[in-house]
């Protein structure tokens, strides 16, 4: 997607008119059903004003023009690109990323700048590395800029037209001189430079040939990316298959490979519950298939999970690593195999995510991802549905596959690689949370995985604590119980889980959740929310549901609200939204209780040596002892 294209010369023109903007704004809304704000339209007028004066310095009037030219299966969008061809008559873009800023100052990040945007002074990446990045995903996904035997040669460089130059300025220190000399940045003293740049690369002309390459060209994954993210994900230990997990990756590769072929679509349903490995085969398939040259997505809808999927696979890796909302816009069949990890967060629509930066969708979040692959590979618990808004199910998978007239084939994952191997932990919370009957009513305390409810949740917390400095992973969780605070002024954060004299901050909330203060720095030593289960700083603060599921810790501290009791009277589970901090989950009626075992059930389940557990509840306490054995 783009909003506008065309000649070089067309461009000048409508800018000279003032109709750029105008141009702008109107296709804005075509494609996104509203009009973009008035700091935008102002920005366009600046900027694209100021980038005109440099062409007409170049006599670039023949060359190809791209303006807000969204990257492929991204919200992201470039402000300019313009193409041509050089003195020796090759093919050449340059990306044009454009700021109004006038004065940087310091920040701590190797790749960050700060400076005055959107009424605020925030950490933002410097204009190179951000172009840098543009420039590194095109050629990673985008075949008119890698595909033999005439690739088109991608340029990047950065304009910021309102400023000016002088030599100690932050922007040009030397932690930057690396990215600098990549992804040149000129300013406002610089025009001639600038000039210099683009008529070198571009002079011959020739643009609009090179501009209906780059438009008719396909979004792709080149081999080298593939092979990229493959190689990181199979340097990693911890994803070695076993036994029945290995079995069903062998079914998936090998239906996921023959349907790749097909005409018909084909669907895959794999059910497990916590801690069946359905994550580790997931990504183990998503290797493999990478380095068979299959262009493969992998997509939950957990921005906690997917963020520390691009922390582990790094920048480059990240254009593989989609949400369940990052196909609005993908064309029929786009994505060879497309793997949806923690299936049950599909939403019923991806207006509910909606923002900004996406397109409003008329289908159903899962027709847009079974439309936008050849081959689609759900893994999926049933039992960990936490939102009302979440619709994901084997069933409803099935009905939607059958609209399409999918192949469908179904899997189950029953041995447990989690709580110590131990099925029968698993089933006993399954049991005496009421989700479902097992044969494992009462637990035994002789089992090898660790379970104890502790009395006082300082002692809780001290064992966990104890066990994240020894080398294991652990951490503390709740149910959500209490309001979760913006970072304050200065990037603290504020006791608000609170039992007795006992106070600890929930973790960091996410950067786009916050209201107040939403670009204040975290303090040192405070985790981002995405980092919070692998950041050793972490076990300083209580994970919630949102956190905490999707992934699991060698050892886990569960402290169960009032949000859930156990009515000894009635001898059955009571939810009680009036506890609950959680408003989405809070206002779901008569799912609220089924809504809250499944928080819970998952929170439970995090462990894989171990379970600590404190209720605020007592008979909830005495109720769970009743279930153990002495």
């Amino acid at each position: 997607m783009r909003l506008y294209s065309g000649s070089s010369e067309q461009y000048i023109q409508d800018t000279m008119q003032n109709q750029i903007a105008e141009k702008l704004k109107t296709s804005f809304f075509n494609h996104y059903r509203f009009y973009p704000s008035d700091s935008e339209i102002n920005s366009w007028k600046s900027s694209l004003r100021a980038v005109k004066d440099i062409f007409q310095m170049g006599n670039l009037y023949e060359q190809g023009i791209i303006l807000e030219y969204q990257l492929p299966m991204t919200s992201k969008r470039l402000d300019c690109l313009i193409c041509g061809r050089d003195k020796t008559n090759d093919d050449n873009a340059v990306i044009i990323e454009l700021k109004q800023w006038n004065k940087c100052d310091e920040a701590s990040g190797d790749n960050e700048v700060s400076t005055y945007v959107g009424g605020a002074v925030r950490e933002v990446l410097h204009p190179s590395a951000q172009v840098g990045q543009y420039k590194m995903y095109l050629e990673d996904s985008h075949t008119a800029f890698y595909e033999l035997p005439n690739p088109i040669k991608l340029n990047a460089c950065s304009y910021l037209h309102n400023y000016n130059y002088y030599k100690e300025d932050v922007i040009f220190d030397n932690k930057y001189s690396k990215i600098l000399k990549l992804y040149p940045l000129f300013t406002g003293d610089d025009t001639k430079l600038f000039k210099d740049y683009l008529v070198e690369k571009l002079e011959q002309g020739g643009g609009l040939e090179v501009l209906d390459r780059i438009e008719k060209s396909r979004y792709r994954a080149s081999k080298k990316l593939m092979e990229h993210v493959s190689e990181v994900i199979k340097g990693k230990s911890e994803y070695i298959l076993l036994d029945s997990q290995k079995v069903v990756y062998d079914k998936v590769l090998s239906i996921a490979k023959d349907g790749f072929h097909d005409k018909q679509k084909v669907v895959l349903v794999v059910k497990g519950g916590a801690g069946t490995g359905k994550s580790v085969i997931a990504l183990n398939l998503m290797a493999d298939l990478l380095q068979k040259g299959y262009n493969t997505h992998y997509a939950t809808g957990s921005k906690a999970f997917t963020n520390t999927l691009w922390d582990i696979i790094g920048k480059r890796g990240a254009a593989q690593f989609k949400y369940f909302n990052s196909y609005i816009d993908a064309k029929s069949n786009e994505i060879d195999v497309l793997i949806c990890d923690e299936s049950h967060r599909v939403r019923e629509t991806s207006n509910s995510q909606f923002t900004k930066a996406n397109k409003r969708s008329d289908l159903y979040q899962i027709e847009e991802i079974i439309r936008s692959s050849k081959v689609i590979v759900f893994f999926i618990d049933d039992n960990q549905v936490v939102r009302p808004k979440e619709v994901g199910s084997v069933e409803y998978i099935k009905d939607f596959a059958e609209k399409y007239k999918c192949k469908i084939f179904e899997y189950e994952l029953e041995h447990q690689f989690r709580c110590n191997g131990s099925d029968a932990f698993i089933n006993w919370i399954n049991n005496t949370l009421e989700i479902k009957r097992t044969a494992n009513v009462l637990w035994d305390s002789k089992d090898e995985f660790d379970f104890k409810i502790f009395d006082d949740v300082s002692e809780l917390e001290k064992v966990i604590v104890e066990k994240a400095n020894n080398n294991v992973t652990a951490r503390m969780t709740a149910g959500f119980c209490w309001k979760w605070s913006d970072p304050n002024e200065i990037g603290g954060l504020t006791n608000d889980v609170r039992v007795g004299s006992f106070e600890r901050p929930w973790n960091a909330k996410p950067r786009d959740q916050r209201k107040e203060n939403k670009y204040v720095k975290l303090l040192d030593g405070v985790p981002e929310a995405p980092l919070w289960n692998i950041n050793p700083k972490g076990v300083d603060q209580i994970g919630c549901i949102y956190t905490a599921q999707g992934f699991e810790f060698d050892y886990v501290g569960v402290i169960i609200g009032k949000d859930l009791i156990y009515n000894f009277d009635k001898q059955s589970w009571e939810g009680h939204a009036e506890e609950s901090h959680d408003t989405i989950v809070r206002r779901s009626g008569n799912k609220f209780l089924d809504l809250i075992k499944s928080s819970y059930y998952v929170l439970l389940t995090r462990g894989m040596k171990g379970c600590y557990v404190y209720f605020m509840d007592k008979d909830t306490e005495k109720f769970f002892k009743s279930r153990m054995e002495k």
